[in-house]
């Protein structure tokens, strides 16, 4: 197989799986109000991600043992282009946590699955690209959220929307699937598929969980932040999941670059200090400009922090790629979808900038902990 049709294929899933959610983020504050929930009543719902993809992503080592990457990805592919338009046709809360956790299962599965072809074709390659590979998931959610904030100031409701975007979705995942790495280049380990994590990966695990959530709040809820505490129009509030998946974008294309002069501890610490510097100073200004700055500040400094992590996690030798791969990511997701409910329950008690500054601490964590990266590698060496 030819490795740039590989690459190209693999980037294409990153760009599905990002226009996804950048479609879909930038539409929940339209759903909270045609439901008319609170902002605590929202995170509740939103802990639905959380459950189906915690539920399903321990379970994806197991499932490419059993079949491969290729295989996964695709079904999980098509399964979240089928699922995409239900949150909006959600009558109730309870019926939008079920769409939510459906959405969450397919997405964590699939980030897993594409994550380990990316190190397939990063290891082929031998040189750093694994930050590339999460630049295009960022093109993918500004192109989502564009298309979003077009769609709303269009008043195209988000049921027909992101039934649009499924359809795309689907044939666009059907084409590039034909060229993503077949089966026999996934690395097969002998011994059982579940075991007792190594502690690098738990500490690798820790630091993507403080990354992404970043990730989600600035995805659950800046929109929300603009437009229902800043008071911004529904176009303006989409601005913000924009504004943050461009500067991802900006991070990651330059990711590969930096991790190879930087190395990935000092990546890991200056984006940990960025994220808290930046953020906090837009929220304590209250501005909607600053607040634009603020979100990206958080995008470029955590652009290479997931991607850093899962190539360190996938370079371990005494697991599979797709074990490895899964342990770090399930750690990290559990803070990409259980951290958004959090700050909408701190939220409804303090107000939504308050929720937003934690994650401006969470930034300084993770410059606390950008030493327990060293820590996989010199595991492998030894």
């Amino acid at each position: 197989m030819h490795l740039l049709a590989a690459r190209g294929a693999v980037m294409t899933y990153f760009f599905v799986a990002g226009m996804a959610t950048g479609s879909w983020f930038p539409r929940i504050p339209e759903v909270q109000r045609g439901l008319g929930l609170s902002h605590g009543e929202l995170g509740l719902a939103l802990v639905g991600p959380a459950v189906g993809a915690l539920l399903a992503m321990p379970a994806t080592g197991w499932l490419i043992a059993r079949t491969s990457s290729r295989i996964v990805a695709t079904s999980t592919a098509l399964l979240l282009s089928a699922v995409l338009p239900l949150p909006a046709t959600a009558g109730t809360a309870l019926l939008l946590f079920v769409a939510l956790a459906a959405l969450g299962a397919a997405n964590g599965v699939l980030d897993v699955s594409m994550n380990v072809q990316a190190v397939g074709v990063e290891k082929r390659y031998r040189r750093p690209i694994m930050s590339a590979f999460h630049g295009m998931f960022s093109v993918g959610g500004l192109v989502g959220a564009a298309g979003a904030g077009l769609a709303a100031a269009a008043g195209i409701n988000p049921r027909a929307h992101l039934l649009i975007v499924a359809i795309v979705m689907a044939i666009v995942t059907l084409i590039a699937c034909l060229w993503l790495l077949p089966a026999a280049t996934d690395e097969a380990h002998d011994g059982p598929v579940f075991v007792r994590l190594p502690r690098p990966l738990v500490g690798l695990g820790l630091i993507a969980f403080c990354a992404l959530v970043g990730e989600g709040a600035m995805a659950d809820w800046s929109a929300v932040y603009l437009g229902n505490t800043l008071n911004t129009s529904p176009a303006f509030a989409a601005a913000g999941y924009a504004v943050f998946a461009a500067a991802m974008v900006v991070g990651r294309f330059a990711g590969d670059w930096a991790t190879a002069r930087l190395q990935p501890v000092r990546v890991i610490r200056y984006g940990g200090a960025l994220v808290a510097i930046g953020l906090g100073l837009g929220l304590v200004i209250s501005q909607p400009w600053s607040a634009l700055l603020g979100f990206a500040c958080v995008g470029i400094g955590l652009s290479c922090a997931f991607p850093v992590l899962l190539s360190v996690a996938g370079q371990t030798s005494s697991l599979a790629p797709g074990i490895a791969i899964s342990a770090v990511a399930t750690l990290g997701y559990s803070g990409f979808l259980a951290g958004p409910p959090v700050i909408g329950f701190v939220a409804e008690a303090t107000g939504l900038r308050v929720g937003l500054g934690l994650v401006a601490g969470l930034g300084v964590a993770m410059v606390l902990m950008a030493g327990l990266v060293d820590r996989p590698a010199a595991a492998q060496s030894g």
